[in-house]
């Protein structure tokens, strides 16, 4: 089935953003002979995937599990570079470390054996039987999906109807997330390992369809990864490789407009009133935000969108150091639905939380000054469609984290802080996110695949990121580009 594409000349490509989907876009186009150029308005590439640098820490802002690495492959290998030249990556093992509030703990590993053996260990036997069960169940939707429903342009629902879409219903695909989970796994420490990411799809998993079970297979079946130097050096890697292939960036530099004739996109205006032609515009900032402030316009489906749930995010460099940790920690609150329902339902903080801390100088020491350490705490929280004052919660919101952190095993956390950043649901939106979330449009049923808003606008519009298809997560907006590249070329970019 033939798909939609740009019409009209598209030589000369103007990317707006270097964040990963803007970044995976520019490569692929670069590799056509294409004259590509990107403006960023920071003064580094990464967008989202941003970094902060103080007194010798090095944080990441953004997203800090990095899965599919073959992804990041791709898009090097459409400019003849391979990966192992420009990143190193070290595997993590355990993939996250599972704490509960009865003081058990569980290490989630993708080797398929080894997790059987931790669950056995940890919840017996029958539930490492079911583990086997589900680990075959998730394998097979994401052989249905990936090439039929997220790595592929869609225009049409009838574009779905393919022999995948009845494996996928045979499947159970269709029931709820929660109901299939509890098909193969009993105990409720090892439902909630495998569906807590639901949540940052936008979705309890209460309410999630079963399919959405394949964001487990991406972590905890293929694996997660730690590239040296931060994900941060995901970003520059590919913007030095896509600039040694021709791709001109323009930093410091911030576009305020695309200038429009009718529905064609005639160049961008940036912030110091240069007029920048193209033939071709891609828009990596978050879609609502750049419907609303590049093109002064916004369509009705836009404007209705629902949202994720934000985070409220404190990066710590820290003096202390704590045995037992993994590079990813989650603690789970013994409340699971409720907490769901707090976020969103009710726009309520979470009275019960759960939590992800992430030790990066755990696997790269060189984040931070000799014998310290980086913390990234991140707490779900409402976005701002919530009845929620973040300037007054800031601080006070701040010290509950630290006094959960404490009362979670993490002893001295907040007096041995050396240097600190919070960001909430209200600086989210300050650098450019839809209602104060980095996690975009919810992945509900009428927000996915076809329904979720298309990539091509106008004539000549393009847009990458979470906010279009496939959808949220680095695995997704790194698909997206090259799904933004294929709308220009017309062709398979791989």
């Amino acid at each position: 089935m033939t798909v939609r594409t740009v019409s009209g000349p598209t030589q000369r490509v103007l990317v707006v953003g270097a964040g990963l989907g803007g970044l995976s876009a520019a490569l692929r186009l670069a590799a056509t002979g294409r004259e590509v150029t990107v403006v960023e308005r920071e003064d580094v590439p990464g967008g989202r995937a941003g970094v902060w640098r103080c007194d010798g820490y090095t944080f990441d802002t953004g997203p800090t599990v990095l899965t599919m690495p073959e992804l990041i492959e791709e898009a090097l290998h459409c400019v003849g570079e391979r990966m192992e030249d420009w990143l190193t990556l070290k595997s993590l093992d355990p993939l996250y470390r599972a704490r509960f509030h009865d003081g058990s703990q569980l290490d989630v590993r993708a080797d398929p054996e080894a997790m059987t053996t931790e669950i056995s260990r940890v919840c017996g036997s029958r539930e490492a039987d079911g583990y086997r069960r589900f680990h075959d169940f998730i394998s097979r939707l994401y052989r249905y999906q990936i090439n039929d429903f997220i790595d592929r342009n869609i225009d049409s629902p009838f574009g779905m109807l393919t022999p995948n879409l009845a494996r996928l219903v045979a499947a159970g695909g269709f029931r709820r997330l929660s109901n299939k989970i509890a098909s193969f796994l009993h105990d409720p420490r090892t439902q909630k390992v495998f569906s807590f990411q639901a949540m940052y799809a936008g979705v309890s998993p209460f309410k999630a369809l079963a399919l959405y079970a394949v964001i487990s297979y991406m972590d905890t079946v293929n694996g997660v990864y730690f590239p040296v130097g931060g994900m941060q050096a995901v970003p520059e890697a590919m913007a030095a490789a896509a600039e040694k292939h021709g791709v001109r960036f323009r930093y410091s530099t911030e576009v305020t407009k695309v200038e429009l004739t009718g529905d064609r996109a005639t160049a961008v205006i940036t912030d110091r009133g240069e007029r920048l032609p193209a033939d071709v515009v891609v828009l990596n900032p978050d879609l609502p935000v750049a419907y609303r402030d590049l093109l002064g316009r916004t369509p009705r489906s836009v404007r209705r969108l629902n949202y994720s749930p934000s985070c409220f995010v404190v990066l710590a460099g820290s003096r202390a150091g704590y045995e037992g940790l993994a590079h990813h920690n989650i603690q789970f609150g013994g409340a699971w639905r409720s907490t769901f329902q707090e976020l969103l339902e009710e726009g309520r903080l979470m009275q019960d939380p759960s939590f992800l801390v992430t030790t990066p100088t755990h696997t790269d020491p060189s984040l931070a000054p000799p014998g310290k350490h980086t913390y990234y705490v991140l707490f779900p929280a409402p976005n701002l469609r919530a009845n929620l004052d973040w300037n007054h919660l800031r601080t006070s919101y701040r010290d509950e984290v630290m006094s959960v952190l404490e009362r979670n095993g993490y002893t001295g956390f907040g007096s041995s802080v050396e240097v600190e950043q919070v960001t909430t649901p209200l600086d989210w939106a300050q650098r450019g996110m839809a209602v104060g979330t980095p996690f975009a449009a919810a992945h509900t049923m009428w927000q996915t695949g076809p329904f979720r808003p298309g990539n091509l606008w106008g004539e000549n519009v393009v847009f990458a990121g979470s906010g279009t298809r496939p959808g949220v997560g680095v695995p997704m907006v790194l698909i997206s580009g090259r799904l933004a590249a294929e709308r220009i070329t017309g062709q398979p970019t791989l």
